[in-house]
């Protein structure tokens, strides 16, 4: 059974946090995490290494247990006891820096394999579906090929449509251009843009401080595990209210990442 989300409103949001704790040993990586997206939205968590932006992530597509506080996905609980988390997970896409391709699978198999054996797709559906998400980027002529012939930017677009070919609710990114050469970033954020004006709901890590400025709804600046400042991309680099995240800010600019 499934608990429903008990404050008004609550079934309008894509996604809501609350009072999510977790910790690893004795080390407290998330200390009392509140965030809510509604549809549509596109919301940047950015901080130092280590504030926990990945463990958040995780937590959310249940691929980490939580210690304590509720998530709710567009209404349902998807912390509750007796939770179907496969079914939950259908909802939620996620792609990692690593990429995490299948190496021995081509790419046509590897957008295909989730469709067909949990969406139940027929293998002419889900090929079609595939070939017309590659087409968007620009790589179905690599359909054939096998994950090493293609660029790590490459890649990472089609761990981004693998994630897509499963109508996700939700699109989660964890720092996707981090194990990238800087030449190739580019073209992942081009993809990540696009699909925030088509309108997907994405919770999105990353390092890439322009570009959160530029895509984000809003930007939640995450330090030692709790959410310390939030707030739109203008105010957040502009006018950030708290020192923390002055400094930090300060330090990235010192980089020339912003």
């Amino acid at each position: 059974m499934t608990s429903r989300g008990d404050a008004a409103g609550d079934a309008a949001a894509a996604l809501r946090i609350v009072g999510l704790r977790k910790s690893f040993g004795t080390l407290e990586v998330l200390r009392g995490i509140d965030l809510r997206l509604v549809e549509h939205e596109v919301v940047c968590l950015i901080g130092a290494s280590g504030s926990g932006k990945s463990t958040l992530l995780r937590c959310v597509n249940l691929l980490e247990p939580i210690d304590e506080g509720r998530i709710f996905v567009e209404g349902e609980e998807i912390t509750a006891p007796g939770v179907d988390v496969d079914r939950i997970r259908r909802r939620i896409g996620i792609v990692f820096q690593s990429f995490n391709l299948f190496p021995h699978m081509s790419v046509l198999d590897n957008v295909t394999l989730a469709p067909r054996r949990v969406l139940k797709l027929s293998r002419a559906d889900a090929d079609a579906q595939a070939f017309e998400l590659l087409r968007r980027i620009g790589l179905d002529d690599k359909a054939r090929e096998f994950p090493d012939r293609l660029s790590g930017g490459q890649q990472q677009r089609v761990a981004i449509v693998r994630a897509l070919a499963m109508h996700p609710d939700l699109l989660l990114l964890d720092e996707v251009t981090s194990a990238l050469d800087p030449e190739l970033v580019a073209e992942v954020l081009s993809l990540v843009r696009e699909l925030a004006l088509g309108g997907m709901t994405m919770l999105i890590a990353t390092h890439e401080m322009g570009f959160a400025r530029d895509i984000a709804s809003r930007v939640c600046f995450l330090d030692a595990g709790r959410i310390l400042e939030e707030g739109p991309p203008e105010q957040i680099f502009r006018a950030p209210r708290e020192e923390r995240t002055q400094r930090f800010l300060q330090r990235v600019m010192e980089a020339g990442r912003l």
